[in-house]
C-alpha cells in the first residue's frame, strides 16, 4: 500500500487524541502532505477501529484518488492549508475541552504567558465562525493563521499545523494547555499580558526552542 508507514502514523496520530485529554469518539482529524496531494482521516470511523486501508487520498483539488470512505468533511481547509503554507507537511485539528471553550467565547488566546508564542505570534487567534466543512470556514481559518502556526475556530475547536504529524500534535498539546492556563487565570481576574517589545524577543528566542521544532 503506497504511503503505508505514514497512514499509520496518521492513525496513531488520531488515536493520541482521546490518551491526551484531546477530544473524544470520532471529534477531530488528522493530515500529512504527500507529493501531489495529502492524506487524511475518513469520516466518521472511530480511531480505535481504524486501519491504514481507511486513509484517504486526495489531489490538491480535494478529489479522491484512493480509498474506499468518505474523507473528512474538514478536508477542505487541509488542502487550503497545504496551499498557502508550503512549510506545513501535517495538520491536526481537534475539539479540545479547554481550546473549544474559549473558541465557544469568540476570543483568542492573548499574550498572557510567553509560551503563546510557540504559535508563531503574540497571540493565538480566533477564526471567525463558518459552518463546519464549508469554504467560509477554510477561508477564515486561513486567514486566522496568518503569520501563525495554530488557531481557534469560533464555536468549533483548534488547528495545529507543523511540519510533521509528531510537530502539528505537539502544537496541539501545547495550545491545549495554554487554553486550559489561560481559562483558570480569567477565573480570578484579567490577566497581566506581556508587551509587544517582549513577546518579540520571545520570538526571537523560539527561534532555536526544541531544536527549532516549532519554527
Amino acid at each position: 500500500m503506497k504511503y503505508a508507514t505514514l497512514r499509520r502514523q496518521i492513525i496513531r496520530t488520531a488515536r493520541a487524541f482521546a490518551k491526551n485529554g484531546l477530544g473524544v469518539g470520532t471529534s477531530g482529524n488528522v493530515s500529512a502532505r504527500v507529493a501531489g496531494g495529502f492524506l487524511i482521516t475518513p469520516s466518521g470511523r472511530p480511531y480505535e477501529k481504524m486501519r491504514a486501508g481507511d486513509i484517504v487520498h486526495l489531489d490538491e483539488a480535494g478529489r479522491v484518488r484512493d480509498g474506499t470512505l468518505e474523507p473528512s468533511s474538514e478536508w477542505r481547509f487541509h488542502r487550503d492549508i497545504y496551499a498557502a503554507r508550503k512549510e506545513v507537511g501535517a495538520v491536526v485539528h481537534v475539539h479540545s475541552p479547554f481550546a473549544t471553550a474559549i473558541a465557544c467565547l469568540r476570543r483568542g488566546i492573548p499574550a498572557f504567558h510567553y509560551m503563546v508564542a510557540v504559535a508563531g505570534g503574540n497571540s493565538i487567534r480566533c477564526a471567525a465562525y463558518a459552518t463546519y466543512g464549508s469554504a467560509a470556514l477554510s477561508r477564515n481559518a486561513i486567514k486566522a493563521l496568518r503569520g501563525r502556526r495554530a488557531c481557534l475556530l469560533a464555536n468549533h475547536g483548534m488547528i495545529a499545523t507543523g511540519a510533521d504529524l509528531r510537530a502539528a500534535l505537539d502544537l496541539a498539546l501545547e495550545v491545549e494547555e495554554l487554553a486550559k492556563q489561560y481559562w483558570i487565570a480569567t477565573q480570578r481576574g484579567r490577566p497581566v499580558l506581556l508587551g509587544v517589545t517582549e513577546m518579540k524577543r520571545v520570538l526571537g528566542k523560539f527561534r532555536s526552542y526544541g531544536g527549532g521544532r516549532f519554527r
